[in-house]
């Protein structure tokens, strides 16, 4: 027999291993993660559907094949499965009959899907607390939220139920999570990983799809397993010139690395925060690194006020059409306060509005671009403070405009979405702890198509000060005696 003990003390690499050496059967792996995502769920509420008893089809050759997989609510679609989007709006779901391209590489990678876990409305919040379903909770201190969008994700690897899990990121909502949660989460550059067929972009380009795991090998081996261009798309990355688990012996040379812990959103960042910052300061340059404390300058106000236009704009197009869809407009009844907010918001834009958030989006992307050509990592807070409280982003709250709403959501995070309006990669990383034990994660960026320096750097930091045993107090192990 194979145990929820076993289970959990193995990666998705590791899984994976056991299962292609015949030591575990892979209807064994699949009974413990079943078991493991009930376990987890009854705690931490995250599941949006499932887990199901006979996992969805995959690849029985593939690098993956046997591990136990979930798939975030948003974007990344299997046939079959009702998507919801985190709204009462599609309490019933949306079902597709085909996979998307992403779904279908994940199968082909040989991961066995057995949940998908719940966001906030349509991904539009740093927590993951919807009225559809309620709020997941973080399993290091359930009164703490796990981040968002990709909460439930996140909750779902930092307590041992799955070893990896689909998430997506349009201004932090993979690295966030990570952050909150202690574990490892990696955007990479713009056209990396394909969205279609079904969308061309999301966000106009801000939102990529990948994954939170709970080691660098593991997404380094994801990676490889879906990487590619798929052909009409609109956005295209260059091949690697290896593969990016060959990038795991680590850097090749001591790199030039660029560090700020200062809040460009004028919000105090949180002394323990600025502990983990130095503290990993200190590691980079032990290691060898060369360290400096510099940044690119960048406008925050202009900067904030463009992601503002592209937020709003971008749900209005989801939003409206939908309601006008379903026959219900923008009514209280199906979404939520913030939602609506900034659905009317964006619906009042102009083409003009839109066309100044984009080139202040474009100067963005250029001075970070400048910037990179002088440096090879640039390290910041993922977060500018340790996990919130439950309810501190209310999505439901009718006292927010739309302006106010995406500050208060942004803030706390200032140099994520960096990384989106840029397309260039980022990985958070959990480096730190506070004093009473919540997990500290601090986000390495890359110029862009750069994976292969993050990976590098990551992996020798994990060799360096290892994550992968720490095991938050809603572990499944911790809980399979008592739920």
């Amino acid at each position: 027999m194979f145990t929820i003990e076993e289970y959990a003390s193995y990666d998705a690499t590791g899984l994976a291993e056991l299962v292609r050496s015949r030591e575990v059967k892979p209807s064994e792996v699949h009974e413990a993660g079943v078991k493991a995502v009930q376990l987890t769920d009854r705690r931490l509420n995250a599941c949006a559907e499932g887990p199901w008893e006979t996992p969805l089809d995959a690849a029985t050759d593939g690098f993956f094949t046997g591990v136990p997989f979930v798939l975030k609510d948003l974007l990344c679609h299997a046939a079959g499965v009702p998507l919801h989007l985190g709204s009462r709006a599609l309490a019933r779901g949306i079902v597709y009959d085909q996979d998307s391209e992403l779904m279908a590489r994940f199968r082909r990678a040989g991961l066995a899907a057995v949940a998908s876990t719940k966001i906030p409305e349509f991904a539009l919040t740093a927590t993951t607390e919807p009225l559809l379903g309620g709020a997941v909770h973080n399993p290091w201190d359930p009164t703490k939220s796990p981040g968002g969008s990709s909460g439930g994700s996140a909750a779902m690897v930092a307590s041992g139920a799955v070893p990896i899990a689909h998430a997506n990121d349009g201004a932090g909502s993979i690295r966030i999570p990570a952050a909150h949660t202690g574990t490892v989460g990696l955007k990479p550059s713009r056209g990396r990983v394909p969205i279609g067929p079904a969308v061309q972009e999301a966000f106009y380009g801000n939102v990529i799809d990948f994954a939170i795991t709970r080691t660098v090998r593991d997404a380094a081996g994801l990676l490889d397993a879906v990487h590619g261009n798929l052909t009409g798309e609109k956005y295209s990355a260059p091949t690697p010139a290896r593969p990016y688990r060959d990038e795991l012996s680590g850097p090749g040379a001591p790199l030039r690395i660029a560090v700020c812990a200062d809040s460009w959103s004028n919000h105090v960042v949180h002394p323990e925060v600025l502990r983990t910052m130095a503290s990993t300061l200190q590691l980079l340059s032990d290691l060898g690194h060369h360290v400096e404390v510099v940044a690119p300058q960048i406008d925050w106000e202009n900067f904030l006020a463009a992601l503002t236009i592209t937020y709003c704009a971008g749900t209005a197009a989801d939003v409206v059409p939908l309601g006008e869809a379903l026959g219900v407009g923008l009514s209280p009844d199906y979404f939520e306060a913030t939602t609506i907010a900034a659905a009317e918001a964006g619906r009042a834009m102009t083409p003009m509005d839109l066309a100044r958030a984009f080139a202040t989006n474009n100067k963005v992307s250029r001075q970070l671009a400048t910037f990179m050509g002088e440096w090879d990592i640039f390290v910041t807070p993922t977060s500018i403070t340790p996990p919130l409280d439950l309810g501190t982003f209310d999505a439901n709250d009718p006292s927010f405009t739309a302006e106010d709403w995406v500050r208060h959501v942004i803030a706390p995070h200032p140099t994520c979405a960096l990384y989106n309006v840029s397309g260039a990669p980022a990985i958070s990383l959990p480096l730190g702890t506070t004093d009473d034990g919540l997990p500290v994660g601090v986000q390495f960026g890359a110029d862009i198509y750069r994976e292969d320096r993050l990976l590098g750097l990551a992996a020798q930091l994990e060799q360096a000060q290892p994550w992968a045993d720490r095991r938050p107090a809603l572990h499944v192990t911790n809980l399979k005696e008592t739920t």
